[in-house]
């Protein structure tokens, strides 16, 4: 059997840092992700990239404050985690 690994980005409108923080924090415990730890960095002079390590894979945001987008990442190997995770941003 081959392991199977379910991959979805998204360019989306919000690039605050502490407002990307809360909805995924959010978003992925909602989705029934287990989050492992979280690290982040703000670059200078702007632009932020965070990164959730989950017990199902990882979540990664990448902000364009210079284009008002960010660039958010989801890898997962539970496909139900992933949909519910997918659906969930869609109302965002």
């Amino acid at each position: 059997m081959q392991a199977k690994i379910w991959n979805y980005s998204e360019w989306i409108a919000e690039t605050n840092p502490e407002e990307l923080r809360r909805k995924f924090d959010k978003t992925l415990k909602a989705s029934g992700f287990n989050i492992l730890c979280f690290t982040d960095h703000h670059f200078d002079p702007q632009g932020y990239t965070a990164l959730w390590l989950l017990t199902e894979s990882h979540f990664a945001v990448h902000t364009f404050p210079e284009f008002g987008k960010t660039y958010i990442e989801l890898s997962s190997c539970n496909p139900d985690m992933y949909m519910a995770f997918i659906a969930l941003t869609k109302n965002m």
